[in-house]
């Protein structure tokens, strides 16, 4: 039984509202999406939405934070922590961009992500992606233990993104293959 004062149902339902915002937001991102969008999305009304959160923005950062949980807990369950010891820096990297495409995989958290980047005009927004690419910073110096390998593997990153999201791995054409050769 939860202690007073805390609700269960209220924690599931902001994890399927930051669910729903993530899938909303990664179609259409912070701009284009509404809030009664979300909201009719999970199955709720949007005046319960503003109960749990007081606005878009708000939201938008709380989906931000939850990816960011995320990616770390991804990063650091596909890691071979265990053997880093053992790993040669190339292969150690190559071990952390696997990991990082294993969540992007899902387009929907690449394509959120990729709008996060875009509305971190946003003062709540901006301070969430902040967040999360510090997190992101300490969880790969963690694993990689070197701050070029770390700037490597966010370089790396950026150009897997722009890979995945253009869907380059299926385009058989020579600049194509320039951008998709490991």
């Amino acid at each position: 039984m939860p202690a007073a004062g805390t609700s269960t149902k209220s924690d599931e339902r902001r994890r399927a509202i930051a669910a729903a915002a993530i899938e909303c937001f990664g179609q259409k991102g912070f701009y284009g999406t509404t809030t009664h969008e979300i909201a009719e999305w999970v199955g709720i009304s949007q005046p319960y939405l503003y109960r749990l959160y007081p606005n878009k923005e708000a939201l938008f950062a709380a989906a931000v934070d939850h990816v960011s949980v995320v990616m770390t807990e991804t990063l650091v369950a596909q890691s071979p922590t265990s053997d880093r010891a053992r790993l040669a820096p190339e292969a150690a990297l190559d071990a952390a961009r696997d990991a990082y495409a294993a969540l992007v995989a899902d387009r929907t958290i690449l394509r959120f992500l990729m709008h996060a980047n875009c509305a971190a005009g946003e003062p709540l927004v901006g301070q969430a992606v902040r967040r999360c690419y510090a997190k992101q910073v300490e969880t790969v110096q963690q694993l990689l233990g070197d701050d070029d390998a770390v700037r490597l593997w966010f370089g790396a990153g950026m150009l897997d993104n722009v890979v995945a999201v253009l869907g380059l791995a299926d385009i058989d054409e020579p600049w194509a293959h320039v951008l998709t050769a490991r």
